[in-house]
């Protein structure tokens, strides 16, 4: 009588996740950064002398990368997406390995690894992919899309690190606390790959803005009860750059910005996507009101204002 052959025992997970997790630092910690002299972000190498981190991670156009060799070199920004939150630095990356992005989608239940690296060396943190398509606001107040929810846990100064596979193939770019032990990270999909080359290329990535600081529709509705006006949707216009392009055309404080284009502004976010899919080169027609009288003004942009957002939103 013959014997059948035994099946192969199987893998202990606890072997798998351990064998993953040092496939990883071995791979990934050395291309892993700390941003700032006390390492108030981290970042990764992406290519011969670029480092790829969060923008929100600068405070000058300079700053201080820590290597994990003890190296410590000052980087200058190459180029930038301020409103999309990230940077691409050039610095002397001496002989480290670029990290290589991931080419296919990440789905939920992923096992990611987040790799940041502080003043005392790296850090690495198992979880799971736990959502996709999370859109979050981005430090200028514009809505990030895409962004991927994972369970991995990272301590401060882990913002602008790689989000990693089991392989060692970047999926993502640490980027947004939520709270409650979850985190998102911007997928390194085909966009973001684009960016990180056309950053690396020296190129600053800016979208049109207005030069105005609004209230969304709920507050607009309240303060122009407040004065006797009746309700109309809109944004309402609390602050104005005075070299943008809105004080240009003429849009003042307390004015109602009604529609932009042919897209009724029925939120914040609905006047950023008409900016982000605007070629800052043609007029844009908004549909103002101002007290109980409609107008329409026409915005030309011949540049963009950088300022930071206060109580209400920068556009």
């Amino acid at each position: 009588m013959t014997t059948a052959p035994s099946a192969e025992p199987a893998t202990d997970p606890l072997s798998a996740l351990e064998d993953a997790a040092r496939r990883v630092a071995d791979r990934v910690g050395p291309a892993t950064v700390s941003i700032g002299r006390s390492g108030r972000g981290s970042g990764v190498v992406v290519a011969d002398g670029r480092v790829l981190t969060n923008a929100h991670n600068l405070r000058d156009r300079t700053t201080q990368v820590l290597f994990g060799d003890g190296r410590r070199e000052q980087a200058t920004v190459s180029g930038a997406d301020p409103h999309g939150d990230l940077v691409v630095l050039e610095v002397d990356t001496g002989d480290i390995e670029p990290v290589e992005f991931a080419r296919t989608d990440t789905d939920v239940g992923a096992v990611v690894f987040a790799v940041a690296r502080g003043l005392r060396g790296t850090r690495i943190g198992f979880g799971l992919v736990s959502g996709t398509q999370r859109p979050f606001r981005g430090p200028r107040g514009r809505r990030i899309s895409g962004g991927l929810e994972h369970s991995a846990p990272l301590a401060r100064g882990s913002s602008g690190g790689p989000l990693v596979d089991r392989a060692g193939h970047v999926v993502g770019i640490n980027t947004h606390r939520l709270g409650d032990g979850f985190y998102l990270a911007q997928p390194t999909d085909e966009v973001l790959r684009s960016k990180v080359d056309r950053m690396g290329a020296g190129e600053h990535i800016e979208r049109p803005t207005l030069g105005v600081a609004v209230a969304p529709p709920q507050v607009a509705h309240r303060l122009r009860r407040a004065v006797g006006l009746p309700d109309r949707d809109g944004l309402l216009v609390r602050g104005v750059d005075d070299d943008g392009p809105a004080a240009r055309a003429g849009i003042g404080e307390g004015d109602l910005l009604v529609r932009a284009g042919e897209r009724p502004l029925d939120s914040v976010d609905a006047l950023f996507d008409v900016l982000d899919g605007h070629d800052g080169v043609a007029p844009l027609d908004l549909l103002v009101v101002r007290g109980t009288d409609e107008l329409t003004v026409t915005v030309t942009f011949t540049g963009s204002t950088d300022e930071p957002a206060g109580s209400s939103e920068q556009v």
